[in-house]
């Protein structure tokens, strides 16, 4: 085997690390703040300053915005997923529940909605977003309960349904979402820094759009739930088939990024950050990377097959990245959302299932050394980040009479990884720029 500075298990884990690192709010957040704001600031405001937001690093960056603060009085509230709160002097954290909304999401946007009421043109607004902010801040619209809501979120999860899709559903089943908050946010100033969870980073994606104008419609969103057989109640469907379902538009809904007058958006950072990170660490580290992209999707055992496709090819002699020939030692590097169908009962996320599916196309290949895990520090709904795979993975697996078609049919990748004691627990990383796939395929 080729000579590493590590062993390839701590080589990927360090790849992780470097990739969350890149996407720290402390870290990246600042800078976007001091040229906003000082150009804000400086052409009058004369205002209240409310700082709203929601997602799982919304609570780290109310903290590193209060750090920043140079401007005089603030107050504000962020809702965050249950363990992801940082404590806050002037701004209220409320913890929620993801994927599936409870009480205090509910809760949590009835309050930022009365925060952000009754302003004028001289207030401004600052919104913090990021990953989960769409199950965090739910606020039901007319008619409709949370239970409905809560039912209807479910069986999209479970349905292999892609995240767009689930949050089209979302915005014109809400009160909040979709550009609605910006709406509440009027006539004050609006500005929204978002860490990106999605493919393409499409602002109207991310926390299902609070406030950006939305290109889908509710015939979309109907569409969507009989694509996928989602039975609703009569309160659900009568909403979606009253045009008061609709959301906030844009004067140009060709452009879907568009933004309403006078609202400003800023991506602050995104899985794309995170992956050059790792790269260039895996460079120093003398291994060639190849990096597949930050925006791949699908179902998680699918694309797990086309990668053992792609690893096979380089153990066999190379494969191309862009006219060069890339082979061991190397490693495999790759972003995005996938999906998980629900056929069985098991635990586990859409990375271990990645993971699970590339063990069962691999089969202890030699050389070959894989970690999947999400950039928030939990895959799914379990208390792991994600897992690692070795080559002796496989032989361990039987030796415990792990079978591996049956855990796949059960969607029980976390009991197979955590028989093993190959799962990633980290905790919450205070950031989310979703999956990190890391491949690492050594010469024998």
């Amino acid at each position: 085997m080729s000579d590493l500075p590590v062993e390839p298990r701590e080589l990927l884990l360090a790849l992780f690390q470097t990739a969350v690192a890149a996407a720290d709010p402390s870290v990246v957040l600042p800078g976007f703040l001091a040229s906003s704001l000082d150009g804000k600031i400086g052409k009058g405001l004369g205002g209240s300053v409310v700082v709203i937001g929601a997602g799982k690093a919304a609570a780290s960056m109310a903290a590193t915005l209060e750090k920043q603060w140079c401007y005089g009085e603030l107050k504000g509230l962020v809702v965050t997923a249950y363990g992801h709160g940082v404590p806050c002097k002037h701004i209220g954290v409320i913890e929620a529940a993801h994927p599936v909304p409870d009480n205090n999401s509910e809760i949590a946007a009835q309050r930022i909605l009365n925060l952000v009421a009754d302003l004028n043109e001289n207030d401004l607004v600052v919104c913090l977003l990021s990953g989960g902010g769409s199950s965090l801040l739910t606020l039901p619209a007319p008619g409709i309960s949370l239970s409905d809501k809560q039912q209807i979120n479910k069986a999209l999860l479970a349905s292999g349904a892609d995240i767009g899709e689930i949050n089209c559903v979302r915005k014109h089943l809400s009160a909040i979402k979709g550009g609605r908050l910006a709406a509440a946010c009027s006539p004050a100033k609006l500005m929204t820094f978002a860490i990106s969870d999605v493919a393409g980073d499409d602002p109207t994606v991310i926390a299902s759009g609070p406030t950006v104008a939305d290109p889908t419609t509710r015939q979309q969103a109907l569409a969507v739930l009989n694509k996928y057989q989602i039975d609703v109640c009569d309160a659900v469907k009568q909403w979606l088939e009253s045009s008061v379902s609709e959301t906030p538009k844009s004067e140009t809904p060709n452009l879907a990024s568009t933004l309403f007058e006078q609202d400003t958006f800023q991506i602050i950072v995104a899985a794309k950050q995170s992956l050059q990170a790792a790269a260039k660490q895996a460079e120093e580290m003398g291994l060639m990377p190849l990096v597949l992209g930050d925006d791949l999707t699908g179902e998680s055992r699918e694309l797990a097959k086309a990668h053992a496709e792609l690893v096979r090819s380089i153990v066999e002699h190379s494969a191309l990245d862009k006219g060069r020939p890339v082979s061991a030692p190397c490693v495999i590097l790759s972003g995005g959302e996938t999906t998980v169908k629900v056929r069985g009962s098991g635990r586990g996320g859409r990375n271990t299932e990645y993971l699970l599916s590339l063990a069962a196309e691999l089969k202890g290949e030699a050389g070959v050394y894989a970690l999947a895990a999400d950039t928030d520090g939990i895959d799914g709904s379990g208390d792991n980040a994600g897992a690692i795979l070795s080559p002796d993975s496989w032989q361990r697996a039987r030796t415990l009479n792990l079978n591996i078609t049956d855990s796949l049919e059960n969607n029980d990748s976390y009991g197979y990884f955590e028989a093993l004691g190959d799962l990633i627990i980290t905790g919450p990383t205070q950031t989310n720029v979703n999956d990190f796939r890391a491949i690492l395929v050594l010469p024998l």
